[in-house]
């Protein structure tokens, strides 16, 4: 058992819904262990300048069900230094933090592990992500959140493209992930899901598209961000395969970002803030907290941090089954 008597917790990169909700987890469990929690404002760049705060138990008060992070969050160009890194771990000692949790991605994680390799620092990461493209975990904070805002913009969108006779090309997030618009698409019925792990295919694109033109009031085709040529591409060239389509493009951009976190975010985020505290305290470091078939699960963050690049087949099948 380690002999941590100090703790802070921070959030980086892209914000995700449920970031709150893991801070909570993590300050009300460092609390009952009776540590000392502090929060470091603005991820990596608030610890390099030494923006650290005190927290208790009324700091976390009424933030589990708002999305954003309540300690805000920056990328840090400075702690992609030796120097900044040394500025970090300095203003860590003056507060006499012993230990650190990270929530976010990859590029966290990978600032962890160096962190970790230079100043031999106890350093544990919740899997903050939308993308839900980190190993050793189901799902990502933020993950059911964004598909399910996904889900109610495109229904939304599916009203005003039956009414309309309409083809609307919808363009979700996921630049290296093409999940969010693979389960996205699944549950919408969409008529094609266009990802980054997979190579475009128009030719079966737009025969499946002539093949159902006379059957269906409206059509929606999903793209991640990451597809090789992105909605706009994809919605020219339905148009000029098909002139008499009406054709619609719409981004739905940052909303996916942002909204009150699902159940399933605010408990999968409640459960892995405890266990990275309780990892803690138990001697890990170096660490991904993350669910498995329902239990709490530790990855080194070397594995962690390898991209998903492999999508489950029968999601694709389904999608195409189902287009008919």
């Amino acid at each position: 058992m380690s002999k941590i008597k100090n703790i802070a917790v921070l959030t980086s990169g892209g914000d995700a819904p449920g970031m709150n909700a893991a801070i909570r987890a993590v300050v009300r469990t460092g609390i009952y262990y009776n540590l000392n929690v502090f929060g470091i404002r603005r991820g990596y760049d608030g610890m390099v300048s030494g923006d650290i705060i005190s927290m208790d138990a009324k700091s976390v008060a009424n933030i589990i069900q708002r999305g954003g992070t309540i300690l805000k969050t920056a990328r840090s160009d400075e702690f992609r230094t030796i120097e900044g890194r040394q500025k970090a771990y300095e203003n860590l000692r003056k507060h006499e933090i012993d230990a650190l949790v990270v929530i976010g991605g990859d590029g966290t994680f990978t600032g962890a592990s160096k962190f970790i390799e230079e100043f031999d620092f106890p350093v544990m990461g919740l899997p903050g992500t939308i993308d839900n493209d980190l190993l050793g975990t189901d799902f990502t904070i933020g993950y059911d959140t964004a598909i399910n805002t996904v889900v109610d913009a495109v229904d939304k969108i599916r009203d005003t493209a039956e009414s309309h006779d309409r083809l609307f090309v919808i363009e979700v997030m996921g630049r290296d992930s093409g999940l969010i618009a693979l389960r996205s698409g699944i549950s919408t019925g969409a008529e094609a899901v266009l990802i980054p792990e997979i190579k475009v295919d128009y030719d079966a694109i737009m025969t499946r598209l002539d093949k159902t033109r006379k059957n269906k009031a409206s059509r929606i085709i999903i793209v991640a961000e990451g597809d090789q040529e992105g909605g706009m591409v994809v919605a020219d060239k339905i148009k000029e395969s098909f002139p008499s389509y009406d054709v619609r493009l719409s981004i739905l951009g940052h909303i996916q970002r942002g909204g009150s976190p699902t159940c399933m975010d605010r408990v999968l985020a409640s459960r892995v803030g405890v266990g990275a505290v309780e990892g803690l305290i138990e001697g890990r470091r170096g660490e991904m907290v993350g669910l498995i078939h329902g239990e709490v699960k530790y990855t080194p963050f070397s594995k962690a941090i390898k991209h998903i690049d492999k999508i489950d087949d029968n999601l694709t099948r389904i999608v195409e089954i189902l287009s008919l």
